[in-house]
């Protein structure tokens, strides 16, 4: 083999594109990069940089798993898995345990530091909040997001989909998946009266939280839910959030970009 290949290739319970890249392959590039002084993690490092950027490892594929590396290059688990941490950091790859790594997507992103309850926003701005529950109910979810929730994917977790109204107009779609061990009663809540966000704080009070912001077309069902065209360009911001070392919820929150922005205040350390 004279450069890695795209196949597919079955990964644990769904088909990715993955890339199928010999031993000997593995360790000609990664012997390619700078010799020397250079920390073996180092080179790793230069190794996936130069072929994602060079395009022959592209977006969304899924790497070499850490066993490839370590049995192709003789090198130790923790040498490996440093290399593809930091650039899961550095925002090249994206990892999700238990199913792989893999390239992420070139997309902008915003930083956001905060997780609020929208009622809490929309009546702070002296406006009328309301909310219409679409669905509220327990099932089995895709396996990225069971991977995310830390189920074994034969679990169900609980779904609900809800839309945030600000005087009148449609917000938020919020579509979230809820780890059943740290929310009982979930299902039996009224979520036109309360918030999703208000109820988790109660049982499973929130640790930290990660976003990933990107705009996107909304789906013909996303039109007619938001009251939107399908070329207006929407919000989607993807939210995990901790109570203490768990992962409780994953939600999925689209806004109309003609209605909705972010915003936040920083200082310099």
């Amino acid at each position: 083999m004279t450069a890695p290949q795209a196949a597919r290739r079955p990964t644990g319970t769904r088909t990715v594109d993955g890339l199928v890249v010999g031993a000997s392959e593995l360790a000609r590039l990664y012997a390619e990069q700078t010799p020397g002084s250079a920390p073996a993690y180092q080179r790793i490092k230069d190794l996936v940089s130069r072929q994602i950027v060079s395009g022959h490892w592209r977006e969304g594929e899924a790497l070499p798993s850490e066993n490839q590396f370590v049995e192709s290059l003789g090198l130790s688990r923790m040498t490996v898995n440093r290399a593809l941490r930091e650039l899961s950091a550095d925002g090249l790859l994206r990892r999700v345990m238990g199913v792989g790594t893999f390239v992420a997507r070139r997309k902008g992103s915003s930083a956001l530091v905060e997780v609020h309850n929208i009622a809490d926003e929309i009546r702070g701005r002296g406006h009328r909040y309301e909310a219409r529950v679409l669905s509220l109910r327990e099932e089995l979810p895709d396996p990225e997001i069971s991977a995310q929730l830390g189920l074994d994917g034969r679990r169900s977790a609980f779904r609900s989909r809800v839309v945030h109204f600000e005087d009148g107009a449609a917000v938020q779609l919020e579509d979230r998946y809820v780890h059943p061990d740290f929310a009982p009663g979930y299902l039996d809540q009224d979520f036109t009266q309360r918030t999703p966000f208000t109820f988790l704080s109660e049982v499973a009070p929130l640790g930290k939280g990660e976003h990933i912001v990107e705009a996107v077309l909304p789906s013909a069902e996303e039109c007619e839910i938001l009251g939107v065209s399908p070329a207006e360009p929407c919000l989607l911001i993807q939210r995990r959030t901790w109570s203490r070392d768990a992962v409780v919820s994953v939600a999925r929150l689209l806004h109309p970009g003609s209605r909705y922005r972010l915003e936040g205040t920083f200082a310099a350390h």
